[in-house]
């Protein structure tokens, strides 16, 4: 099948925002996956005087995952679609998390100054072109700013390429099929299968310019298909290094 990609994929998003915090609630790893790689940061002082970007928030789970592991930072969240937004926006927020409908490359025009971190959450495989977008974040990061990527990757094993297949078979299609989204989950299904390996998406960090490349798998089912991508803009600054 032909994937959705950029105005076709918000829009499939819009349609399915009033179901999407339902069926990932029935992901028992779908939460505590976000929280793991958002604490995988090692923000320091809980992100007291930080400005931390979520990049593509979604319904406002990885902006809450943020919030737990760096509960005194700035949080910007931003995404392209209008319907996740709203979702969003209806949740409790304090005052320091704000929001902006924006695609991710939009928000490096918005005049945002340079971030201390970003956080992208299921962002990267669904992009036309996610070089352009990695080079894009860089910019938006300060030197040495933290980049966390949460994302579905599989690891290359043949075991868990068939695992993915058997849970969007058996579950994750039949599951969007009855909301009215089944091609936003079929979409899901083959925008894992066709990406980068977890090695190979490490690969791409690097080439686009950012050091101290990590991979960490997520716990539960989801290990060998959801990873924490870690890297910096640069090296860190003489305070992170002498703490």
């Amino acid at each position: 099948m032909s994937l959705l990609r950029d105005h076709d994929l918000a829009r499939a998003f819009d349609h399915a925002s009033h179901t999407y915090d339902s069926l990932t609630s029935l992901n028992p790893g779908h939460r505590g996956g976000l929280l793991r790689s958002a604490r995988r940061l090692r923000l320091p002082g809980d992100g007291a005087g930080l400005h931390v970007l979520d990049l593509g928030c979604g319904t406002g789970a990885s902006t809450a995952a943020l919030l737990r592991a760096a509960p005194q930072a700035r949080i910007t969240a931003v995404d392209a679609s209008a319907g996740m937004l709203r979702r969003a926006l209806a949740k409790p927020w304090p005052a320091r998390v704000s929001f902006l409908h924006l695609t991710a490359e939009e928000i490096t025009a918005a005049g945002e100054e340079p971030f201390d971190a970003v956080f992208a959450a299921y962002l990267f495989r669904n992009v036309t072109d996610p070089d352009t977008l990695l080079r894009s974040v860089r910019a938006l990061l300060r030197p040495g700013g933290r980049l966390a990527a949460h994302e579905y990757s599989l690891s290359g094993s043949r075991a868990h390429r068939a695992l993915w297949t058997a849970v969007c078979r058996g579950f994750v299609v039949p599951a969007g099929t009855l909301t009215g989204d089944r091609a936003l989950y079929r979409h899901l299904w083959h925008s894992v299968r066709d990406f980068d390996t977890a090695p190979a998406f490490a690969g791409r960090l690097a080439r686009a310019g950012f050091t101290g490349v990590r991979v960490a798998p997520v716990a539960g089912w989801q290990t060998g298909i959801v990873h924490t991508f870690l890297a910096r803009n640069g090296s860190p600054t003489p305070k992170e290094q002498n703490p």
